[in-house]
């Protein structure tokens, strides 16, 4: 098992199938995909995604959490509805830490993020539809090396 990778990190893009297929056409050489919920698209069209569902998504064929191991690092992804309240990041923190995780990656807000509470890396990309900050919208490219992990957020334009 090796201790490097690359995960492309997407969320809330609300139908935008354009998002989806922008995304996989660009890093569909070995990189990780993950969507945090939002997508509102059956899972067929997210082939190659590992997808959570969201709070606006209608296709019960999403699973609310996943746990995933990459390159050394347990991660759990969610899209947030269930496990925060706004600003209240102290509860992703303690999510991650129930599932033995060592980064957590939401959705949800529509803002990105990225910080470390009690050891927990919480990462969002925001929305790569619509920010709710006014921000472009965006995703993330996370680069892991090892205990390194580095963050880039990108902006995506419609």
């Amino acid at each position: 098992m090796t201790n490097q990778a690359r995960i492309i990190l997407i969320s809330d893009n609300h139908g935008l199938a354009k998002a989806i297929t922008d995304i996989r056409d660009r890093y569909c050489h070995g990189e990780y995909l993950f969507h945090c919920g939002d997508s509102e698209m059956p899972p067929f069209m997210l082939d190659g995604f590992a997808a959570v569902q969201g709070n606006n998504d209608e296709y019960n064929a999403y699973q609310f959490r996943k746990v995933l191991n990459v390159a050394g690092h347990r991660i759990l992804l969610v899209h947030g509805h269930r496990d925060m309240f706004f600003g209240h990041y102290d509860m992703l923190a303690e999510r991650g830490k129930e599932a033995g995780c060592d980064i957590v990656m939401f959705g949800h807000t529509h803002i990105y993020h990225d910080s470390v509470i009690d050891g927990i890396r919480l990462l969002n990309p925001g929305s790569i539809w619509r920010n709710r900050d006014g921000s472009e919208p965006s995703y993330m490219i996370v680069d892991i090396n090892g205990s390194e992990v580095k963050v880039t957020r990108m902006s995506y334009h419609i």
